[in-house]
């Protein structure tokens, strides 16, 4: 039930964040100006829905067995706080318009789980390595985004 939970708050919340951006350039389009509140149609709700379920099938695994079983040992106690936990977080941060990550929470729940049986529960080594690789998404990001903007620029306005 609690990992029901848990995919409910993550498709509730990620969704959002991954389809934020591109409705706001599509309403920007659009309208020809920023406008305060405005609807998002529904087939890029259901476009970030595929995307996510994409992306969660192609490499959830992986991200699931590293989660679930690297950074600590987790039992079905364990497995229960994390998962409420976590969704409850990524539930309450949505509902103030706080765009986290699920798999952020998750691994805080784990992490949190691991810690409160000692620090040797906790294999840092793979923490520290998940938390280098979420720092690098930031400027992997940001210079993906100019090559395709620059791209699109050259493609579309020489």
């Amino acid at each position: 039930m609690t990992s029901s939970y848990v995919a409910l708050s993550h498709g509730a919340n990620d969704v959002a964040n991954a389809i934020g951006p591109v409705a706001a350039i599509y309403i920007i389009a659009r309208h020809h100006e920023l406008v305060q509140t405005a609807e998002i149609p529904i087939f890029m709700l259901i476009l970030g829905g595929l995307g996510l379920s994409a992306g969660i099938a192609l490499l959830g695994k992986k991200v699931i067995a590293t989660v679930g079983n690297k950074i600590t040992t987790l039992t079905n106690t364990r497995g229960f706080a994390v998962d409420f936990s976590a969704a409850t977080t990524v539930l309450v941060a949505s509902n103030m318009g706080m765009p986290v990550s699920t798999t952020h929470a998750c691994v805080g729940g784990v992490t949190g789980v691991g810690l409160a049986r000692g620090f040797s529960a906790v294999n840092f080594k793979v923490l520290f390595r998940i938390v280098g690789f979420w720092i690098l998404t930031v400027p992997i990001a940001a210079f993906t985004s100019i090559i395709i903007f620059q791209t699109l620029k050259w493609i579309f306005i020489y």
